[in-house]
């Protein structure tokens, strides 16, 4: 059994909506990770992250305040269910795992090359 699969993306972006909290919206998320990772995020990829975990019953998505600036459509903000905290916990735990599993030594490698 898969308990609590979480990509490396979804895990991602549900760390993002926890960090954002009641401002969590699709571009607020894209640019909170581009910003703390350096790293370009594609609205197309945000997009089925973000229905992915939506699925898997991680997180749910609410409907803002429709506004002008949206012609009209509200904005859609996203928080995370129970579930959605189990699953950050079991991969926190799990990585917290493998990186005591390595012994010191292999830690302090010179890499060369």
């Amino acid at each position: 059994m898969k308990k609590y699969q979480l990509g490396e993306f979804e895990e991602i972006v549900i760390l993002t909506i926890a960090i954002l909290y009641k401002e969590a919206y699709g571009v607020a998320i894209k640019n909170e990770i581009e910003g703390r990772l350096s790293r370009k995020v594609s609205m197309g990829a945000m997009h089925t992250a973000l229905v992915r975990l939506e699925t898997k019953g991680y997180i749910i998505s609410v409907d803002g305040e429709a506004t002008e600036e949206r012609m009209g459509r509200p904005r859609k903000y996203y928080q995370i269910t129970a579930l959605g905290k189990r699953a950050m916990e079991h991969a926190k735990e799990t990585r917290d795992e493998l990186w005591g599993a390595i012994p010191k030594i292999a830690l302090k490698l010179k890499i060369t090359g």
